[in-house]
Protein backbone atom coordinates (compact mmCIF):
# COMPACT_ATOMS: atom_id res chain seq x y z
CA UNK A 1 0.00 0.00 0.00
CA UNK A 2 1.44 3.75 -0.71
CA UNK A 3 0.16 6.58 0.28
CA UNK A 4 1.45 8.96 -1.09
CA UNK A 5 -0.68 11.40 -3.39
CA UNK A 6 -0.05 12.31 -6.18
CA UNK A 7 0.80 15.84 -7.98
CA UNK A 8 -3.57 16.51 -8.78
CA UNK A 9 -4.74 15.26 -5.50
CA UNK A 10 -2.27 17.34 -3.97
CA UNK A 11 -3.06 20.50 -5.74
CA UNK A 12 -6.60 19.44 -4.97
CA UNK A 13 -6.16 19.17 -0.92
CA UNK A 14 -4.14 22.74 -1.27
CA UNK A 15 -7.45 24.26 -3.18
CA UNK A 16 -9.45 22.80 -0.03
CA UNK A 17 -7.16 23.83 2.56
CA UNK A 18 -7.11 27.40 1.36
CA UNK A 19 -11.11 27.42 0.99
CA UNK A 20 -11.52 25.95 4.28
CA UNK A 21 -8.58 28.49 5.46
CA UNK A 22 -10.09 31.59 3.75
CA UNK A 23 -13.48 31.55 3.61
CA UNK A 24 -15.23 28.59 6.31
CA UNK A 25 -12.76 29.43 9.15
CA UNK A 26 -13.96 33.21 8.96
CA UNK A 27 -17.44 32.38 9.46
CA UNK A 28 -16.96 29.82 12.03
CA UNK A 29 -18.39 31.96 14.89
CA UNK A 30 -21.31 33.66 12.37
CA UNK A 31 -22.64 29.91 11.84
CA UNK A 32 -22.76 29.05 15.50
CA UNK A 33 -24.52 32.14 16.89
CA UNK A 34 -26.94 31.82 13.78
CA UNK A 35 -26.93 28.32 13.62
CA UNK A 36 -26.95 28.21 9.55
CA UNK A 37 -23.99 27.84 6.79
CA UNK A 38 -24.01 31.30 5.03
CA UNK A 39 -25.47 30.99 1.73
CA UNK A 40 -22.26 32.51 -0.17
CA UNK A 41 -20.53 29.24 1.49
CA UNK A 42 -22.40 26.78 0.25
CA UNK A 43 -22.32 28.89 -3.45
CA UNK A 44 -18.71 28.62 -3.53
CA UNK A 45 -18.93 24.82 -2.08
CA UNK A 46 -20.87 23.95 -4.98
CA UNK A 47 -18.34 26.28 -7.54
CA UNK A 48 -15.62 23.83 -6.06
CA UNK A 49 -17.50 20.48 -6.65
CA UNK A 50 -17.78 19.72 -3.16
CA UNK A 51 -21.34 18.05 -3.04
CA UNK A 52 -19.91 15.78 -5.68
CA UNK A 53 -17.02 14.18 -3.82
CA UNK A 54 -19.01 10.59 -4.22
CA UNK A 55 -20.36 10.96 -7.36
CA UNK A 56 -18.63 9.51 -10.38
CA UNK A 57 -17.70 11.69 -13.41
CA UNK A 58 -20.69 10.46 -15.76
CA UNK A 59 -22.80 12.36 -13.26
CA UNK A 60 -20.78 15.36 -12.96
CA UNK A 61 -19.50 14.35 -9.51
CA UNK A 62 -15.36 14.40 -9.19
CA UNK A 63 -15.07 10.72 -9.72
CA UNK A 64 -12.36 10.20 -6.88
CA UNK A 65 -12.38 6.92 -5.00
CA UNK A 66 -12.19 6.52 -1.30
CA UNK A 67 -8.63 7.12 -0.20
CA UNK A 68 -8.36 10.81 -2.18
CA UNK A 69 -12.24 11.79 -0.77
CA UNK A 70 -10.58 10.34 2.74
CA UNK A 71 -7.40 12.63 1.99
CA UNK A 72 -10.28 15.79 1.15
CA UNK A 73 -12.41 15.05 4.27
CA UNK A 74 -9.17 15.65 6.41
CA UNK A 75 -9.13 19.23 5.19
CA UNK A 76 -12.98 19.61 5.28
CA UNK A 77 -12.44 18.29 9.27
CA UNK A 78 -10.30 21.06 10.49
CA UNK A 79 -13.28 23.67 10.26
CA UNK A 80 -16.35 24.17 11.82
CA UNK A 81 -18.03 20.32 11.94
CA UNK A 82 -21.45 21.85 11.53
CA UNK A 83 -20.20 22.57 7.51
CA UNK A 84 -18.40 19.77 7.63
CA UNK A 85 -21.27 17.75 9.14
CA UNK A 86 -23.24 19.30 5.63
CA UNK A 87 -21.03 18.27 3.24
CA UNK A 88 -20.08 15.24 4.89
CA UNK A 89 -23.95 13.00 5.26
CA UNK A 90 -24.74 14.74 2.01
CA UNK A 91 -21.64 13.10 0.48
CA UNK A 92 -21.50 9.79 2.52
CA UNK A 93 -24.99 8.03 3.55
CA UNK A 94 -26.63 11.03 1.50
CA UNK A 95 -25.99 9.98 -1.58
CA UNK A 96 -23.85 6.38 -1.96
CA UNK A 97 -26.97 4.52 -1.92
CA UNK A 98 -27.87 6.05 -5.13
CA UNK A 99 -24.26 5.72 -6.27
CA UNK A 100 -24.01 1.88 -5.57
CA UNK A 101 -27.54 0.86 -5.48
CA UNK A 102 -29.28 2.81 -7.59
CA UNK A 103 -30.44 1.69 -11.44
CA UNK A 104 -29.45 3.81 -14.03
CA UNK A 105 -32.61 5.77 -14.38
CA UNK A 106 -32.25 6.83 -10.75
CA UNK A 107 -28.93 7.92 -11.31
CA UNK A 108 -29.22 9.90 -14.43
CA UNK A 109 -32.07 11.50 -12.74
CA UNK A 110 -30.95 12.34 -9.36
CA UNK A 111 -27.07 12.36 -9.03
CA UNK A 112 -25.92 15.18 -11.25
CA UNK A 113 -28.20 17.65 -9.57
CA UNK A 114 -27.07 16.27 -6.46
CA UNK A 115 -23.64 16.52 -7.69
CA UNK A 116 -23.94 20.22 -8.18
CA UNK A 117 -25.49 20.79 -4.84
CA UNK A 118 -28.51 21.61 -6.39
CA UNK A 119 -30.21 18.50 -4.49
CA UNK A 120 -28.84 17.80 -1.20
CA UNK A 121 -28.94 14.29 0.09
CA UNK A 122 -29.78 12.61 3.57
CA UNK A 123 -30.03 9.04 4.99
CA UNK A 124 -33.22 8.17 6.90
CA UNK A 125 -33.22 4.88 9.12
CA UNK A 126 -33.72 5.81 12.95
CA UNK A 127 -36.83 6.25 14.38
CA UNK A 128 -37.95 6.49 18.13
CA UNK A 129 -38.11 2.46 18.76
CA UNK A 130 -34.67 2.09 16.18
CA UNK A 131 -31.90 3.11 16.63
CA UNK A 132 -29.23 1.16 17.52
CA UNK A 133 -31.71 -1.89 16.80
CA UNK A 134 -31.83 -0.75 13.26
CA UNK A 135 -34.31 -4.01 12.26
CA UNK A 136 -37.53 -2.52 14.01
CA UNK A 137 -38.63 -0.12 12.08
CA UNK A 138 -42.34 0.85 12.45
CA UNK A 139 -42.56 3.03 9.03
CA UNK A 140 -43.80 1.08 6.72
CA UNK A 141 -44.24 0.87 3.16
CA UNK A 142 -47.90 -0.68 0.99
CA UNK A 143 -48.01 -1.17 -2.72
CA UNK A 144 -50.89 0.22 -4.50
CA UNK A 145 -50.52 0.15 -8.09
CA UNK A 146 -47.81 1.93 -9.41
CA UNK A 147 -47.18 3.36 -6.22
CA UNK A 148 -45.74 2.53 -2.41
CA UNK A 149 -47.78 4.44 0.14
CA UNK A 150 -45.43 5.27 3.71
CA UNK A 151 -46.58 5.77 7.11
CA UNK A 152 -44.51 6.28 9.82
CA UNK A 153 -42.12 8.53 11.54
CA UNK A 154 -38.20 9.18 11.44
CA UNK A 155 -36.16 11.50 13.51
CA UNK A 156 -32.61 12.64 14.02
CA UNK A 157 -32.45 13.10 10.80
CA UNK A 158 -29.28 14.73 9.37
CA UNK A 159 -29.76 17.50 6.38
CA UNK A 160 -33.33 16.99 6.72
CA UNK A 161 -34.07 20.46 7.14
CA UNK A 162 -31.75 21.63 3.65
CA UNK A 163 -32.69 18.08 2.02
CA UNK A 164 -34.73 17.50 -1.23
CA UNK A 165 -33.55 13.96 -1.76
CA UNK A 166 -33.96 11.19 0.76
CA UNK A 167 -32.53 7.54 1.11
CA UNK A 168 -35.55 6.15 2.99
CA UNK A 169 -36.49 2.21 4.98
CA UNK A 170 -39.55 1.34 5.18
CA UNK A 171 -41.02 -2.24 6.09
CA UNK A 172 -42.81 -3.77 3.46
CA UNK A 173 -43.11 -7.14 4.56
CA UNK A 174 -43.59 -7.29 8.61
CA UNK A 175 -43.47 -11.00 8.63
CA UNK A 176 -39.98 -11.36 7.29
CA UNK A 177 -38.38 -9.13 9.97
CA UNK A 178 -34.90 -7.30 8.79
CA UNK A 179 -35.80 -8.99 5.15
CA UNK A 180 -39.07 -7.25 4.81
CA UNK A 181 -37.52 -3.67 5.11
CA UNK A 182 -36.88 -2.14 1.51
CA UNK A 183 -35.07 1.74 0.70
CA UNK A 184 -36.54 4.00 -1.23
CA UNK A 185 -35.45 7.39 -2.77
CA UNK A 186 -38.00 9.92 -1.41
CA UNK A 187 -38.43 13.59 -2.62
CA UNK A 188 -39.50 16.35 -0.28
CA UNK A 189 -42.33 17.69 -2.19
CA UNK A 190 -44.12 13.52 -2.47
CA UNK A 191 -47.42 13.85 -1.42
CA UNK A 192 -47.70 12.30 1.92
CA UNK A 193 -44.00 13.76 3.13
CA UNK A 194 -43.42 16.72 5.85
CA UNK A 195 -40.98 18.00 7.76
CA UNK A 196 -41.24 17.42 11.41
CA UNK A 197 -39.79 18.86 14.57
CA UNK A 198 -36.37 20.71 14.28
CA UNK A 199 -34.13 19.30 16.70
CA UNK A 200 -31.86 21.83 19.52
CA UNK A 201 -28.96 20.12 19.51
CA UNK A 202 -26.06 20.74 22.03
CA UNK A 203 -23.38 20.96 19.09
CA UNK A 204 -22.73 20.69 15.36
CA UNK A 205 -24.89 24.10 14.67
CA UNK A 206 -25.43 25.59 11.16
CA UNK A 207 -26.05 21.46 10.34
CA UNK A 208 -29.89 20.57 11.30
CA UNK A 209 -31.54 17.43 12.27
CA UNK A 210 -35.18 17.04 12.11
CA UNK A 211 -38.69 14.63 12.40
CA UNK A 212 -39.59 12.85 9.14
CA UNK A 213 -43.13 12.72 8.61
CA UNK A 214 -44.81 10.23 6.17
CA UNK A 215 -48.68 10.26 6.19
CA UNK A 216 -49.99 8.26 3.60
CA UNK A 217 -46.48 9.28 1.14
CA UNK A 218 -46.73 8.26 -2.28
CA UNK A 219 -43.64 7.12 -3.85
CA UNK A 220 -43.42 5.38 -7.22
CA UNK A 221 -42.10 1.98 -7.79
CA UNK A 222 -39.82 3.04 -9.94
CA UNK A 223 -38.18 4.85 -6.97
CA UNK A 224 -37.54 1.66 -4.76
CA UNK A 225 -33.75 1.57 -4.58
CA UNK A 226 -32.64 -1.50 -5.41
CA UNK A 227 -34.33 -4.57 -4.37
CA UNK A 228 -37.74 -5.08 -2.57
CA UNK A 229 -36.54 -7.00 0.96
CA UNK A 230 -32.72 -5.52 0.80
CA UNK A 231 -33.23 -2.09 2.76
CA UNK A 232 -31.39 -3.81 5.69
CA UNK A 233 -28.52 -5.07 3.70
CA UNK A 234 -28.24 -1.65 1.48
CA UNK A 235 -28.54 0.39 5.04
CA UNK A 236 -25.28 -1.83 6.30
CA UNK A 237 -23.74 -1.18 3.47
CA UNK A 238 -24.05 2.74 3.10
CA UNK A 239 -23.28 2.88 6.80
CA UNK A 240 -20.07 0.59 6.33
CA UNK A 241 -19.15 2.95 3.41
CA UNK A 242 -19.50 5.91 5.16
CA UNK A 243 -17.44 5.58 8.12
CA UNK A 244 -14.10 5.74 6.08
CA UNK A 245 -15.50 9.27 5.66
CA UNK A 246 -16.35 10.34 8.98
CA UNK A 247 -12.95 8.57 10.29
CA UNK A 248 -11.18 10.98 7.99
CA UNK A 249 -13.12 14.23 8.69
CA UNK A 250 -12.53 13.10 12.87
CA UNK A 251 -8.94 12.87 11.84
CA UNK A 252 -9.38 16.37 10.36
CA UNK A 253 -10.68 17.91 13.28
CA UNK A 254 -8.03 16.51 15.98
CA UNK A 255 -5.45 17.43 13.51
CA UNK A 256 -6.83 20.95 14.00
CA UNK A 257 -6.97 20.76 17.87
CA UNK A 258 -3.33 19.69 18.00
CA UNK A 259 -1.93 22.19 15.92
CA UNK A 260 -4.26 25.10 18.11
CA UNK A 261 -2.62 22.97 21.29
CA UNK A 262 1.06 23.02 20.10
CA UNK A 263 0.62 26.91 19.02
CA UNK A 264 -1.16 27.42 22.69
CA UNK A 265 1.39 25.61 24.55
CA UNK A 266 4.11 27.79 23.14
CA UNK A 267 2.62 30.92 23.97
CA UNK A 268 1.37 30.35 27.30
CA UNK A 269 3.93 31.02 29.97
CA UNK A 270 3.49 29.71 33.51
CA UNK A 271 6.42 29.03 36.38
CA UNK A 272 8.05 31.58 33.95
CA UNK A 273 8.65 29.37 30.87
CA UNK A 274 6.40 27.92 28.09
CA UNK A 275 3.75 25.54 29.63
CA UNK A 276 5.02 23.38 26.39
CA UNK A 277 8.19 22.94 28.71
CA UNK A 278 6.14 21.21 31.29
CA UNK A 279 5.89 17.45 31.38
CA UNK A 280 2.29 17.06 32.04
CA UNK A 281 1.39 19.17 29.20
CA UNK A 282 4.10 17.82 26.41
CA UNK A 283 3.30 14.02 27.46
CA UNK A 284 -0.38 15.04 26.25
CA UNK A 285 0.65 16.66 23.29
CA UNK A 286 2.77 13.86 22.84
CA UNK A 287 -0.50 11.37 23.44
CA UNK A 288 -2.69 13.57 20.84
CA UNK A 289 -0.34 13.32 18.23
CA UNK A 290 0.62 9.37 19.03
CA UNK A 291 -3.18 8.44 18.34
CA UNK A 292 -3.97 11.19 15.73
CA UNK A 293 -0.73 9.41 13.67
CA UNK A 294 -2.48 5.41 14.52
CA UNK A 295 -5.76 7.45 12.99
CA UNK A 296 -4.35 8.09 10.14
CA UNK A 297 -2.99 5.02 8.97
CA UNK A 298 -5.83 2.78 9.91
CA UNK A 299 -8.24 5.22 8.01
CA UNK A 300 -6.44 5.00 4.63
CA UNK A 301 -6.00 1.47 5.17
CA UNK A 302 -9.67 1.37 5.28
CA UNK A 303 -10.21 3.94 2.29
CA UNK A 304 -7.55 1.62 0.65
CA UNK A 305 -9.44 -1.04 1.14
CA UNK A 306 -12.81 0.12 0.37
CA UNK A 307 -11.67 1.18 -3.06
CA UNK A 308 -10.12 -2.53 -3.78
CA UNK A 309 -13.40 -4.20 -3.13
CA UNK A 310 -12.60 -5.99 -0.41
CA UNK A 311 -15.11 -6.48 3.05
CA UNK A 312 -14.71 -3.72 5.36
CA UNK A 313 -17.43 -4.75 7.95
CA UNK A 314 -15.02 -5.36 10.70
CA UNK A 315 -12.50 -2.88 9.53
CA UNK A 316 -14.71 0.15 8.91
CA UNK A 317 -16.31 -0.47 12.35
CA UNK A 318 -12.85 -0.64 13.95
CA UNK A 319 -12.30 2.80 11.59
CA UNK A 320 -15.56 4.48 13.03
CA UNK A 321 -15.31 2.97 16.67
CA UNK A 322 -11.54 4.38 17.16
CA UNK A 323 -11.87 7.87 14.89
CA UNK A 324 -14.62 8.64 17.37
CA UNK A 325 -13.17 7.67 20.33
CA UNK A 326 -9.87 9.21 19.55
CA UNK A 327 -11.60 12.49 18.53
CA UNK A 328 -13.01 12.65 21.88
CA UNK A 329 -10.25 12.07 24.11
CA UNK A 330 -7.68 15.04 22.32
CA UNK A 331 -10.25 16.93 22.58
CA UNK A 332 -10.52 16.68 26.27
CA UNK A 333 -7.18 16.82 26.20
CA UNK A 334 -7.12 20.41 24.10
CA UNK A 335 -9.46 21.96 26.44
CA UNK A 336 -7.04 20.53 29.38
CA UNK A 337 -4.27 21.83 27.92
CA UNK A 338 -5.86 25.46 26.86
CA UNK A 339 -7.05 25.66 30.91
CA UNK A 340 -9.89 28.15 31.29
CA UNK A 341 -10.05 29.43 27.62
CA UNK A 342 -10.82 25.80 26.18
CA UNK A 343 -13.88 26.62 27.80
CA UNK A 344 -14.76 29.64 26.40
CA UNK A 345 -17.08 29.70 23.96
CA UNK A 346 -15.27 32.95 21.92
CA UNK A 347 -12.60 30.30 21.44
CA UNK A 348 -12.89 27.26 19.02
CA UNK A 349 -11.48 24.59 21.04
CA UNK A 350 -14.61 24.65 23.22
CA UNK A 351 -17.02 24.30 20.42
CA UNK A 352 -14.73 21.13 18.89
CA UNK A 353 -15.11 19.87 22.21
CA UNK A 354 -18.67 19.64 22.21
CA UNK A 355 -19.18 18.63 18.42
CA UNK A 356 -16.69 15.46 18.97
CA UNK A 357 -19.53 13.80 21.17
CA UNK A 358 -22.21 12.74 18.74
CA UNK A 359 -19.83 10.94 16.97
CA UNK A 360 -19.67 8.76 19.51
CA UNK A 361 -23.27 7.77 18.76
CA UNK A 362 -24.44 9.00 15.14
CA UNK A 363 -24.16 6.44 12.49
CA UNK A 364 -23.60 3.63 14.52
CA UNK A 365 -22.78 3.81 18.41
CA UNK A 366 -19.35 2.77 19.99
CA UNK A 367 -21.31 -0.27 21.61
CA UNK A 368 -22.71 -1.40 18.37
CA UNK A 369 -19.28 -1.08 16.67
CA UNK A 370 -17.84 -2.77 19.04
CA UNK A 371 -20.93 -5.52 18.74
CA UNK A 372 -19.92 -5.81 15.20
CA UNK A 373 -16.17 -6.49 15.55
CA UNK A 374 -16.98 -9.03 17.85
CA UNK A 375 -19.68 -10.85 15.60
CA UNK A 376 -17.09 -10.81 12.84
CA UNK A 377 -14.22 -12.26 15.46
CA UNK A 378 -16.13 -15.32 16.36
CA UNK A 379 -17.05 -15.43 12.50
CA UNK A 380 -13.06 -16.11 11.83
CA UNK A 381 -12.45 -17.98 14.30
Amino acid sequence: MNFDFDEDLLALKSNVRDFIQGEVDPVAMQIEEEDRIPERIIQLSKEMGLFGLSIPEEYEGLGIGMVEKCALYEEIGQTHNGYTTLIGAHTGIGTVGIVEMGDEQQKRKYLPAMAKGEKIGAFALTEPDAGSNAANLKTTAIRKGDKYVLNGLKHYITNAVEASVFTVMAVTDPEKGAKGITSFIVEKDFPGFKLGKVEKKMGLKGSHSAELVFEDCEVPVENVLGEEGQGYVNALKILANGRAGLASRNLGSCQKLLDMSVAYAKERIQFGTPIIKHQAVSHMLAEMAVEIEALRSLTYRVAWMVDSGKKVIKEAAMLKLYGSEVYNRVADKAVQIHGGLGYISDYPVERFFRDARITRIYEGTSEIQKNIIAAQLEKEY
